[in-house]
């Protein structure tokens, strides 16, 4: 882990524990009886997005600023032809390097004509016709993070623009933002945002340095928590460190933010990727993938499409699982667990360690009696364990993978039926 990032993760450690974490029981509590369903009341920016976690695609991670219309025109392709689009893949965001290096002389931002001479007006209307959604990038600071035009002070005319053009998603970056706090910049942009009339769900791109958890909900859809993602194990194993201190703050229409997908960009193995989806799932984090999908392999193809895992992150009860046990040698089993809709819980058993170990569940760390009965689900394998389970539930775990599963109360069939 970079000192800094070490740095941050302690302040919010200090912040979350000076706050007390004074919450309310949400009706998830209600639902489920979990004891991880404690949420802070929140206020909501009112633009009817984000009732669930977003699903889409973004070019940063794998082509970085090396990106041209014809790769995001493929890219749209190849959500619907993979079946990704129908699983839930919807936005096609463009991150940083579109724009041309100066704005036009009317003051506006223009994309490259190199890279994309249709313009964003006409590639929207591309990826609109296979019934996908196109984001695109700023930055709340004079530049962006690779120097070209940002949008503080002319948040109004690019809100605006990006409407113009049929844009759908902004994410907004903090570079050259000079040394400004970071709420009032992105408040501008959220108010241009409403004011255009368009739905654009606004991604709050501020790496958590003024805890944004504690602010964002009622400026954006989501809000990054941590620094940029990199595609490593101890990378990804970070995130969600820190991405799970700020649990209780997500919820339907605003998410934590631990950065984009990186499964199958080839920095990690295929038990690792596995994990990183699962544990962004179970956070209800954004899956925006990070890969170049129109080359991906069957591996990836598999992880990405998991209709079971994508339906834990698209519950909508919306509650982020959470960090509920850490125990074994250098507290590297851990499990992980989050109350869904139905009367139903997933949990995670997750061996960091670098050997093989068993993991066990107990019921009362995540809130329940021993004496609560469930059936169990794995999510991976796709099949219902055999029997009826009480009191814990313990299985071997590979190194540096998970276990997933849904818990079900189960109930009597005489109870179901006369509510007895």
């Amino acid at each position: 882990m970079a000192r800094d990032e070490i740095m941050i993760l302690l302040g919010w450690v200090a912040v979350l524990l000076g706050w007390g974490l004074a919450t309310t029981a949400a009706a998830a509590a209600a639902n489920s009886n979990v004891s991880v369903t404690s949420q802070i009341r929140r206020e909501l920016l009112q633009n009817g997005l984000g009732r669930t976690p977003p699903m889409g695609w973004n070019s940063w991670n794998h082509f970085n600023c090396h990106i041209t219309e014809s790769i995001v025109r493929n890219t749209a392709d190849a959500l619907v032809s993979t079946g990704l689009s129908a699983l839930g893949y919807k936005y096609v965001n463009i991150d940083d390097c579109w724009a041309k290096m100066k704005r036009n002389r009317q003051g506006l931002l223009e994309a490259r004509s190199d890279a994309f001479p249709s313009g964003m007006k006409s590639l929207s209307e591309y990826v609109h016709a296979r019934g996908l959604k196109l984001g695109i990038y700023s930055d709340a600071g004079t530049r962006t993070c690779q120097g070209q035009p940002g949008s503080l002070y002319h948040e109004d005319e690019d809100a605006a623009t990006f409407a113009a053009w049929g844009v759908d998603y902004l994410k907004y970056d903090n570079c050259h933002n000079r040394k400004l706090k970071a709420q009032p910049r992105y408040q501008k942009m959220s108010n241009a945002l409403l004011q255009t009339g368009r739905s654009i769900f606004f991604s709050l791109c501020e790496w958590g340095r003024e805890k944004p958890a504690t602010w964002a909900p009622k400026l954006g859809n989501s809000w990054r928590t941590t620094l940029d993602i990199r595609d490593t194990w101890n990378s990804m194993k970070t995130r969600a460190d820190i991405n799970n201190l700020w649990a209780a703050y997500a919820g339907p229409g605003g998410w934590n933010d631990p950065d984009m997908l990186e499964v199958g960009n080839g920095g990690m193995t295929k038990e690792e990727y596995r994990a990183h989806f699962s544990l962004w799932a179970l956070m209800k984090a954004p899956l925006l993938i990070g890969c170049d999908i129109t080359n991906m392999d069957g591996d990836t193809l598999e992880i990405l499409s998991n209709k079971e895992v994508i339906a834990v992150n698209q519950d909508p009860l919306g509650v982020q699982g959470k960090k509920v046990g850490q125990f074994g040698p250098r507290r590297k089993l851990e499990v992980w667990a989050g109350p869904l809709s139905g009367n139903r819980m997933v949990v995670l058993l997750w061996n960091r360690g670098s050997k093989q170990n068993l993991i066990r569940a107990k019921w009362t760390d995540m809130g329940f009696s021993g004496s609560h009965v469930f059936e169990i689900r794995d999510l991976w394998e796709h099949k219902d364990l055999p029997g009826k389970w009480t009191n814990s539930f313990e299985v071997a775990v590979e190194a540096h993978a998970v276990k997933m599963y849904i818990f079900s109360r189960f109930v009597p069939w005489l109870q179901r039926c006369c509510n007895l």
